[in-house]
């Protein structure tokens, strides 16, 4: 394998995407390549983001609210036995349709539980397939042979975002971490900057993550994120939070 070849090997060292052998020879190759061992390391900090990127963590009031349900949650009753011939009176009598229509009520309910449990499961399942489609396609671009990615700060410092990118591929990605939330009705939107025209590239999900612009590259120089209303733009209705160079 070539020097040149080497060189492009640190997205698929990264993303371990080499056999036993390449990996070998690319590691030989890293002890004396500064610049390969810098790019690597970028591409595993950015990979490492990805991950922090999917996990969630439960809210701090939901143990509250489970602490606080348990004194009203009751017991379920003895079951008692009436007496050895015992004269069954009316209600005795009754029990069992009694017991039938409770029987539905509770099936009814929780039937109604039980359809509301599976839509929010359905709904959080699509948004875990969504999130990893995301996550998949940015790490088959951060393995391509020419992948290149930049980092950089929010404005105020608060944030970092970092940009991925592929020529060969005409894709570019990008990772936020930190960023504070958007405030209610608004969400940060990207955009291709087109030698100053600025190009929709996507809106980033809520509380940050992961997003593979849409669009192609097609030349543009590099990206700016903006906060725009709920929705998104067709064109940037503020000034750059972070802007980030193809460089």
């Amino acid at each position: 394998m070539s020097a040149a070849d080497l060189h492009a090997l640190t997205g698929a060292y990264a993303t371990h995407a080499l056999d036993a052998d390449e990996s070998a020879e690319f590691e030989r190759h890293l002890a004396g390549c500064p610049a390969c061992s810098q790019e690597t390391a970028e591409f595993a900090a950015t990979l490492a983001r990805l991950g922090a990127a999917q996990a969630v963590l439960p809210p701090p009031a939901l143990k509250t609210r489970v602490m606080a349900a348990l004194p009203t949650l009751r017991q379920e009753a003895p079951h008692v036995v009436a007496p050895p011939g015992r004269r069954r009176g009316r209600l005795a009598r009754g029990w069992p349709k009694l017991a039938l229509a409770a029987c539905l009520a509770l099936a009814v309910g929780a039937g109604a539980v039980a359809v509301r449990q599976n839509q929010r499961a359905g709904q959080a399942r699509a948004r875990a397939a969504a999130l990893q489609q995301q996550q998949d396609r940015l790490a088959a671009l951060l393995a391509a042979p020419d992948a290149r990615s930049a980092t950089g700060h929010a404005a105020g410092g608060s944030g970092v975002g970092t940009l991925v990118w592929s020529n060969s591929r005409g894709q570019a990605g990008f990772l936020a971490s930190g960023m504070p939330a958007p405030t209610e009705g608004s969400t940060y939107q990207l955009w291709f900057d087109d030698s100053g025209t600025m190009r929709p590239a996507g809106l980033l999900p809520t509380g940050g993550g992961v997003l593979l612009l849409t669009g192609p590259l097609d030349g543009a120089r590099g990206i700016g994120v903006t906060v725009e209303p709920a929705g998104g733009s067709a064109h940037p209705t503020t000034a750059p939070v972070m802007l980030l160079s193809f460089s």
